[in-house]
């Protein structure tokens, strides 16, 4: 997600104590207790191949970001991978 350098700076010009925190839940100790550390996922710096054609088209996305959106199709279909798929659904060869 993107915002607007104009959006960003209103957004920072707000002071801590006009923030309203009333829809927030306290977290207290048993919160944290029964919480779980999770890592996160960070990215791997790797040299690809990609065609021509499926650069343009995340590029024409706006230079900047477009990598980021290649990752998002990339792990999306990760994750359809991990689903468990009906028997009638032919798999993709790889």
């Amino acid at each position: 997600m993107t915002i607007s350098s104009k959006r960003k700076e209103a957004i920072e010009a707000i002071k801590d104590k006009n923030i309203d925190y009333s829809d927030v839940p306290e977290t207290d100790a048993d919160f944290w207790a029964n919480a779980d550390l999770i890592e996160p996922d960070r990215t791997q710096h790797v040299t690809l191949r990609v065609k021509q054609s499926v650069l343009d088209h995340f590029k024409a996305g706006g230079k900047k970001g477009y990598q980021t959106r290649i990752n998002a199709v990339l792990e999306s279909y990760v994750r359809a991978q991990k689903k468990p798929r009906s028997r009638s659904r032919r798999s993709l060869k790889h």
